[in-house]
């Protein structure tokens, strides 16, 4: 599976080592950046991350920034999106379960670099519920 993951300077060195892990238990990552800790704004790589997501249904993306709300709200603005920021397992696992999340957040500056590895799985492995979810999820878009 390809995994479209980006990320400005705060979350860089958790991109890198997602990226790493990913490719070590067979994902395909497609990295849009940042390439470096220096300095970087978030919706240069939110915004790609995003619309690679858009364009390929059924993908999903992982965005990793300070608090993860910047991307969020970068990722939120595509169409047929829906990026969760999480901060813990059950979180990750809701987004998937309840709201059919194809992009997850990361906040780096609040987690630990082995939680948000866990968080990964999770994402990855949970399937969305549906039934009345599904009803409420069609209900996002505007």
């Amino acid at each position: 599976m390809k995994i479209a993951i980006g990320g400005d300077h705060a979350g860089f060195d958790y991109k890198q080592r997602i990226f790493q892990e990913l490719t070590s238990e067979g994902y395909e990552p497609e990295d849009f950046g940042t390439y470096e800790a220096g300095s970087s704004d978030y919706p240069d790589f939110a915004h790609p991350v995003a619309s690679y997501v858009e364009s390929n249904p059924g993908s999903k993306g992982i965005l990793v920034c300070g608090s993860g709300n910047g991307v969020a709200m970068v990722a939120n603005k595509h169409s047929g999106v829906r990026a969760a920021l999480c901060w813990n397992e059950e979180l990750a696992k809701l987004s998937r379960q309840h709201n059919d999340a194809n992009i997850l957040c990361i906040p780096a500056r609040f987690v630990s670099p082995q939680l948000a590895s866990s968080m990964i799985r999770v994402f990855l492995s949970e399937t969305f519920d549906g039934g009345r979810h599904a009803d409420r999820v069609n209900k996002i878009s505007c």
